[in-house]
């Protein structure tokens, strides 16, 4: 998880996290998070590794992509409801019992796999299984994994028919 775009989602979760928790406005979270370069640069050498943690608030800005980060963080909110109602039924409880981390991560990849067609699905799942790994409970990155398939089948299924045809 070190590229600029993988560091974007994982930078977007953390600020989803922190949404669905407090209820704060997603501009207040994203203005606190691109105007404080220690707390950049505190969560980036928390999460990644010690030789890929950057050493200056300029650095940290530079090492993700800053778009796509906006995109998840002002996109996800601004789309729950219909986010929501597309994760609702492939799940197999009710969202507000689905552990808050893998909440963000299926929002956020529920978001890609809906608002970012130029994304290959199966990059929007990857990419949401390592944040899983990476934030989420010990299997929580299986359950993201079988909602998320389940997602794309439904939302992306002229790609995903494409996919199992040459498999």
């Amino acid at each position: 998880m070190g590229g600029r775009r993988s560091q974007a989602r994982r930078y977007a979760v953390l600020a989803l996290y922190q949404w669905q928790l407090t209820g704060q406005d997603p501009l207040e979270i994203g203005r606190h998070f691109l105007n404080d370069p220690t707390w950049v640069e505190g969560v980036a050498a928390a999460l990644a590794d010690p030789e890929e943690a950057p050493d200056s608030g300029a650095k940290s800005r530079q090492a993700y992509d800053l778009e796509l980060f906006r995109q998840l963080l002002y996109g996800v909110p601004a789309r729950r409801k219909e986010l929501d109602a597309r994760l609702q039924p492939v799940l197999d409880r009710p969202l507000e019992r689905v552990d808050p981390v893998e909440c963000a991560i299926l929002r956020a990849g529920t978001y890609e796999l809906l608002y970012s067609p130029s994304v290959p699905y199966r990059v929007a799942i990857n990419e949401a299984v390592d944040l899983a790994k990476l934030l989420g409970a010990e299997q929580g990155h299986r359950y993201v994994n079988g909602v998320l398939d389940r997602v794309a089948r439904d939302m992306r299924d002229g790609e995903t028919d494409t996919d199992a045809s040459t498999d």
